[in-house]
């Protein structure tokens, strides 16, 4: 499920990910349900929003008057690329002074935009950007194939934050995590993990970030777990099954849900509705919580799927996609490679 706090977070297509794009129903791989910590770095840096600047003159927003937006991804500042937030602030505090060209991309179009920096009271140069370059979070990991590396986690993607569009990823990394706390579910709130990334501790690359999963490459992380077949769509049925998630310090365990419905999204993939009827998972987190997403979902001996989202109304209901469908836009991005 999309996470309700995200914090302030071209690699080259290793392969690992061909054995991603191979995946199929039928194939063995170990399911996942650790906790891991998750950074995304942006494919050149967001504006995260506009500030205004304290003049002689009063209060201004150069960047603002210029029809700069939160939620525009710049990727050159005067004609040359631009990829960390501290290379921007860097390379516009050396400026001698004059107009500064950005070259941002706003909903799939790219545009040209001239910005005339204003002095503070300080005697700084300012634009009036709040900027971000990376976005972290926890997740889950769904899936991992100790044979090659591949991975898949959180069974979406990572969104802005700003403009709820799909985080164009520069590459990523995913770390070691401890759940420190659960805030359970009630109807209409959102529970959560609460975890601790430990950023010293890499387990994998983060090498796409798509509509139905992240995915990439694991170098840290020992399979703990025999690997299960990947059921096909017409495999899973509803009824009793199980998820594996991470709710303490004690890792991995598994949980009975009952898979209530499938449907046909408007992709074309197949998704499911599921209900937590665990007593223990209940008890500890009321149901479906944030953080939770990637969690694998079983079904008679087959890796069928993983939990997406949270039904806000019902916590103890959620969504989920299936393997195919996950596995089939790991397949899609690599193909557009």
């Amino acid at each position: 499920m999309k996470k309700r706090k995200i914090l302030p977070m071209t690699a080259a297509v290793l392969l690992a990910l061909g054995s991603v794009r191979a995946l199929a129903a039928g194939e063995m791989l170990v399911p996942g349900g650790q906790t891991v910590g998750i950074e995304l770095r942006c494919d050149g840096v967001m504006v995260s929003g506009l500030a205004e600047i304290s003049t002689e003159e009063g209060g201004v927003c150069p960047a603002e008057e210029a029809g700069v937006r939160a939620g525009d991804r710049i990727i050159e500042l005067n004609g040359q690329s631009v990829h960390t937030a501290e290379e921007f602030v860097a390379r516009t505090e050396a400026l001698d002074g004059g107009a500064v060209t950005l070259r941002a991309v706003r909903e799939g179009r790219e545009l040209e935009l001239t910005v005339e920096p204003r002095e503070n009271r300080e005697g700084r140069r300012q634009l009036g950007l709040w900027l971000r370059d990376s976005i972290r979070g926890i997740g889950t990991v769904t899936f991992y194939d100790p044979a090659t590396g591949a991975y898949g986690a959180l069974g979406h993607g990572v969104s802005l934050p700003e403009s709820r569009e799909l985080l164009p990823a520069g590459g990523g990394t995913i770390t070691a995590a401890r759940v420190v706390d659960v805030v359970p579910g009630k109807q209409g709130e959102p529970g959560e993990l609460c975890g601790m990334p430990e950023p010293g501790l890499i387990l994998g690359t983060v090498e796409q970030n798509t509509p139905r999963g992240i995915f990439g490459t694991m170098t840290g992380m020992a399979a703990d777990r025999d690997a299960l077949p990947v059921a096909a769509d017409a495999e899973i049925r509803p009824g009793k099954a199980s998820i594996l998630t991470t709710v303490d310090d004690g890792g991995p365990r598994e949980y009975q849900v009952e898979i209530l419905r499938l449907e046909t999204s408007e992709t074309g993939g197949r998704q499911f509705t599921l209900r937590v009827t665990d007593p223990e998972l209940l008890a500890v987190t009321g149901g479906i919580v944030q953080g939770m997403s990637g969690s694998p979902v079983l079904q008679n001996g087959r890796l069928v799927g993983a939990v997406t989202h949270v039904l806000v109304q019902d916590p103890g209901k959620g969504y989920g996609v299936t393997m195919e469908n996950m596995l089939s836009a790991a397949r899609t991005e690599n193909a557009a490679a």
